[in-house]
């Protein structure tokens, strides 16, 4: 048996908006642009992909899943990713190497910093 990451699925009230956001974000590729399903991957070809669909109910609560992103440049990434619409979030990190962001829908995700030893 054997299994292959395809995608994380994301609940959205706009799939095409957020799905657009995080293509620009990430600099991937939108492969299906379908009204309530919004799939990117970082190219057509490769796994795993982000699949942005409709849900009813907005977002309330932290998620219990986030992406985490390590750049090369965590400072000016985090300027780039602010710049694009994200926002500082406070889910009681406290102070920390990383940086927390939110994306335009309010979904947390984490720019770490230099690697690790």
């Amino acid at each position: 048996m054997s299994l292959e990451w395809e995608q994380v699925m994301v609940d959205s009230a706009d799939p095409e908006a957020l799905g657009r956001w995080w293509a620009k974000a990430l600099g991937w590729t939108v492969v299906n642009d379908a009204p309530e399903e919004f799939e990117i991957r970082p190219a057509p070809d490769r796994l795993p992909g982000l699949l942005f669909t409709t849900v009813p109910e907005r977002k309330t609560i932290k998620n219990r899943l986030h992406l985490d992103f390590r750049p090369d440049d965590q400072e000016a990434e985090v300027a780039r990713l602010l710049a694009l619409g994200a926002r500082h979030a406070d889910i009681g990190q406290g102070e920390q190497p990383w940086v927390t962001l939110a994306d335009p829908e309010g979904n947390e995700f984490c720019v770490l910093g230099s690697s690790p030893p």
